[in-house]
């Protein structure tokens, strides 16, 4: 295994590689089966092996766990399933020493309605934190203020018999909406984050950060003109709103300054979650001026379109209204449907996962990876009375919610539960999860494990795919064929055959490129190139040509 060096340059990240850890499911060390901080200590040495130079590391804080880690009830305590501060700690110096970032989760919006800000805030109307939430009296009929919707489901509102008030909540109604409109949370909030960052955390995940601030005067929202079907499926109403007054605020823009200031001190990163009618207006907004987030992912490439129109028109449009952001491009987490399944259908081989990762590691941005998709892995097929996530449960069985994609990670096919756990796994290993497990794929040099691995290394070779611009040629679906340009360096030529099937195609200034080896075995012979089934082509073209 090579170290990854380190760098002086402030930009860092835009070459970088992003892995996201799903904590609970990557490996458990106490036999309890939920994995632990010691479980990703343990597997670093993989992690690096990848190539990749960031671990995002989903939520491990104290929590009641009704939204597994994303309704927190203490920013600066890891929960005691996962470990302790010194597990997190020894986490951290182990990434360091190998040359891995460590980026955390940092959910702002709301809280677990355990966490004593909340506790005490519904106590009574006039306690020191009764304003730390969103609190609001009943209308004259006593129904909820306005017509806001929560994603998870139902009103965005929910009555308190102690306060005598309605709460707003945008996901779980155990999960209370922070009002920031209160200095003082603000300020609570920029203290957690300064003590993880004095912990050695080198970067930050915004979770929902569209969330922060509410309309003031509590207006409803209108009806979406076109209704929202990529943050939420077509099955949920949430969509069916413009959410103008419930989310994405002008005050968030002044907050964003004031975390990418204290991420400054510390030589920081972030990464925003914009989940939001029109993401490229709020990326725009959010990276202008490069004093607030560094860059932002939306959920464009977590739908279930895959077409090469679709993802040409997703990047040209962020380099055409995102005037000074930078994209990070993902096509799987954990609030999706594996892109093996969400892609290609129950019946798509590894194949698929290849050229998906060539395709979105050639996209000019900073990718991120999601664990398990190194692996080829589709989508696990989870039971309802097994099912653990309270967004499937309440949309079943249109939509079956987010377990299928946060099962446990296999590691040793022959093993009881693929290696996970020596216990009862949190949520069952998908049997064809083990046949694809990584002692498995470790031994293939045709796996996807090692494709990965090797293109990875590949990319770090071609400097005009991570600081290159970005060009696209016209090309018949299902080809997605493109240019990256860097002075002083040839062009980088690449094609993307997204279908189960052979296509040719004559592409315009090919003419005198040089093909080099990427492994997915396309061809170019006098500019007619030549794809196999979910394969791609590579070359490199000189500035004279």
């Amino acid at each position: 295994m090579t170290q990854i060096p380190t760098t002086t340059n402030p930009n860092w990240w835009r070459e970088a590689i992003i892995y996201q850890v799903y904590p609970r499911s990557y490996l458990d060390t106490n036999g309890d089966g939920i994995g632990d901080l010691a479980g990703i200590t343990e597997k670093l040495d993989y992690i690096a092996s990848l190539g990749v130079d960031i671990v995002w590391l989903s939520p491990f804080f104290k929590s009641p766990m009704r939204d597994f880690g994303y309704d927190i009830a203490d920013y600066c305590d890891v929960d005691p399933m996962f470990g302790t501060l010194a597990d997190f700690d020894r986490l951290v110096e182990r990434a360091h020493g190998l040359g891995l970032k460590i980026m955390i989760d940092q959910v702002m919006s709301h809280t677990a309605d355990t966490h004593p800000w909340f506790v005490e805030s519904r106590a009574n109307r006039d306690n020191p934190k009764s304003d730390w939430y969103v609190w609001a009296d009943p209308l004259p009929d006593g129904n909820p203020p306005n017509n806001w919707m929560s994603v998870f489901g139902g009103s965005a509102w929910q009555w308190d018999t102690r306060r005598k008030q309605y709460y707003m909540h945008n996901f779980l109604v155990s999960q209370p909406q922070l009002n920031f409109h209160n200095p003082d949370v603000q300020k609570a909030h920029l203290a957690a984050q300064r003590f993880w960052l004095e912990r050695g955390v080198d970067g930050v995940r915004m979770d929902a950060c569209v969330f922060h601030f509410h309309d003031r005067q509590l207006r409803s929202n209108p009806p979406a003109l076109v209704r929202d079907t990529s943050t939420v499926t077509d099955v949920n109403p949430y969509g069916m709103q413009a959410h103008i007054y419930d989310k994405t605020q002008p005050e968030n823009i002044a907050f964003m300054e004031k975390l990418r200031a204290q991420l400054d001190e510390f030589g920081a990163i972030s990464i925003g979650e914009i989940s939001s009618d029109d993401a490229l207006a709020q990326m725009d907004e959010y990276m202008a001026g490069g004093n607030k987030l560094h860059m932002a992912y939306s959920f464009n490439f977590l739908t279930p379109v895959f077409t090469a129109t679709h993802i040409r028109t997703q990047v040209e449009d962020f380099e055409r209204r995102v005037r000074q952001g930078w994209a990070s491009w993902s096509v799987g987490n954990h609030d999706a449907i594996r892109v093996m399944t969400r892609w290609g259908g129950p019946q798509a081989t590894p194949a698929l996962a290849k050229v998906v990762l060539a395709m979105q590691l050639s996209l000019k941005g900073t990718p991120c990876l999601y664990q398990g998709d190194e692996l080829a892995l589709h989508e696990a097929d989870v039971p309802f009375e097994l099912l653990q996530d309270p967004y499937g449960i309440t949309f079943w069985p249109e939509f079956k919610g987010r377990d299928g994609c946060r099962t446990p990670m296999p590691w040793q096919a022959d093993a009881p539960h693929a290696g996970f756990t020596e216990g009862k796994p949190w949520l069952p290993v998908e049997p064809s999860h083990a046949a694809a497990a990584v002692d498995v794929q470790d031994k293939d040099p045709d796996s996807m494990l090692n494709f990965q691995r090797r293109f990875i290394a590949l990319r770090r070779t071609l400097p005009q795919l991570t600081r290159g611009g970005i060009a696209f040629f016209d090309a018949p679906e299902p080809i997605l064929a493109l240019r990256r340009d860097l002075d002083g360096h040839a062009s980088v030529l690449a094609a993307f055959n997204l279908s189960n099937a052979e296509v040719s195609f004559d592409w315009p200034a090919s003419g005198g490129a040089a093909q080099f080896e990427a492994g997915l075995a396309g061809s170019a012979q006098a500019g007619r190139v030549t794809l196999p089934p979910y394969g791609a082509w590579f070359g490199t073209l000189s500035s004279e040509a």
